[in-house]
Order: C-alpha cells, then structure tokens, then sequence
C-alpha cells in the first residue's frame, strides 16, 4: 500500500500506525515526526508564513478566500509520480489544508486511480475515528484498533485522576488578531482535561470573536494555542493576550503538537490541559510543550 498524506494529521496517524514506511508523499507542513519531509516526497506546497504576524496572515488568508485563491498548491506531477493506492485528505478547513475537491479534480486530469480518503472530523470522538478509517482504508483495521484502545485508556485515566474536582472555567484562544474562541474538538480537549469550556462552538469551526465575548464568562485559565505554531509562536503571542484578562492565568501551549491537529497527539494536549487545570493530581507534561505566562 503506498500512502500520500496532504495534512499533517494524517501523516501523524499513518506513522502512530506503524505505516511510516509505506507513506510516500506528505506536504511542506508535516513536521511529525522531524524527517517526515526529509525523507518523502512533498506535493503539497504553500506560502511561507514565518515572517508575517498574525494580522498579516489572517489578511492575506482572507484576501485569497475573497478572491477565490488557493492557499495551497498541489503537484501534481510529483503526485502522479508516486502513484499512490490511496491519498489521505480533507474537506474541513480550506485554511488549514488541500480540500479534497481540488485531488479529485487533478487525479481525472491526471488520469490516476488513486482512493482518496477525506477526513473530516469535529469532536474528539471523530478524531479518534478517523484512526480506524486510515487503519482500514489501509488495510490494517487491528493496529487502528489497538490504536485507539491505548488512547481511551489514557483518556480514561485523565478522567479517573480529575473525577469529583472543581471545574476551572476556561477559554481557548486559537488566534490573536484576529481573536478566535475556540471550536471543533478542542472544547471536548477542555471537558476530558477536567475543565469548564467557555466561549467556545463545540463541534463547530471557530470563528473571530471579539476580546469581550472571550472574556465575558470571566475564565479561571485561558490557554493560547495558534494555529500553525509550536510552543515559542505561543509564548510570542500570549503577551496580546494578558492584558484581556486580568486575574485569569495565562498558559501558551504548544498548538500544533497538542491542540489544533486532529491526530493522536490530542490526547498528549488533554493530559497537558490536565495537568495545567490539576496539577496535584495529573503528571507534568513533557518540556517545551506548556509555559505559564500569567
């Protein structure tokens, strides 16, 4: 079975599947593991962002949606190069990857058979879903079970260990400038880490809010995740933030290796949130993944 991933969620669950191997494409994103690009093929390219703030991003991303441009290139070439068996996808968020419409659209230019898989989800139970839709689209439906199995266990013991405590009421800020609240699974992250998730969509896109409306329910804890960046990005932008919440403590975490990406490494930021929200009766995380800020 050759693999193509075009989003790093998919790469990250092709390798948590002991796939690693049979993955043959992945796009300039995926970063997870470290040589995922190094050692591929990359046929999903994009704009480099590092040198752009938050406000310059979020202008250019909607200057190219009005005007109905892509934020993200597809080689097809090098796609058609590697013929794939099947080409893991996504339709949930034109921001963050190649939606499946525009594989579809090159595979009949191309001519290619290719299976292409859309993943899609919007809880954390989708998420895990997902797991087993990889592990059987790839013709291994024991390991996504096994998968799957080990991450409830996990977050069942994240339950055990913050059962009958106090909720903290808390607040996600996916982005700065604009302010996102946040949505899809990330409130469901919240609830499983023993917290109280507040001005937030659960199971819906995020959207921009204002200032006031994220600290209106007055938060006990806000969390600073942006998405498309690891832990430093955090810390840099959690500075905006503070000043909006007085009294509230301030944490940058890591957004895409806990929070943002719909893999397996959510269940890694539940047991960070956890650890934040009790951290008498959850483990520390792993270094350079949270920083109190506030």
């Amino acid at each position: 079975m050759r693999l193509v991933s075009l989003l790093p969620s998919a790469t990250e669950i092709v390798y948590a599947l002991g796939l690693g191997d049979d993955l043959v494409g992945v796009t300039f994103e995926c970063d997870e593991p470290a040589d995922a690009r190094a050692t591929k093929t990359v046929v999903v390219g994009g704009r480099d962002t590092r040198g752009m703030s938050p406000g310059e991003i979020d202008e250019y991303v909607r200057a190219e949606m009005a005007a109905g441009g892509d934020l993200y290139t597809l080689h097809a070439d090098a796609l058609a190069g590697l013929n794939p068996d099947l080409i893991l996808t996504q339709d949930l968020c034109r921001v963050c990857a190649l939606p499946s419409g525009h594989v579809d659209d090159a595979l009949a230019r191309l001519g290619c058979r290719s299976d292409v898989l859309s993943l899609d989800p919007y809880t954390l139970q989708d998420v895990l879903g997902t797991i087993g839709e990889v592990a059987r689209a790839s013709g291994v439906p024991e390991k996504g079970l096994i998968l799957i199995a080990s991450l409830e266990e996990r977050l069942a013991r994240v339950a055990s260990a913050v059962a009958g405590r106090a909720r903290p009421r808390v607040a996600v800020v996916e982005w700065v400038e604009p302010p996102f609240g946040a949505g899809h699974w990330v409130p469901d992250m919240i609830v499983a880490a023993g917290g109280e998730p507040v001005a937030c969509r659960p199971g819906q896109r995020s959207v921009a809010v204002t200032w006031a409306e994220l600290a209106a329910p007055e938060p006990e804890v806000v969390l600073v995740t942006p998405c498309g960046y690891h832990l430093d990005g955090a810390i840099e932008q959690a500075g905006a933030v503070v000043p909006h919440f007085p009294g509230a403590a301030v944490w940058a975490i890591d957004g895409d290796g806990l929070v943002v990406r719909p893999g397996p490494r959510l269940v890694d930021g539940v047991e960070a949130i956890a650890a934040i929200l009790h951290p008498d009766a959850v483990p520390a995380p792993p270094p350079a993944t949270i920083s109190r800020i506030a």
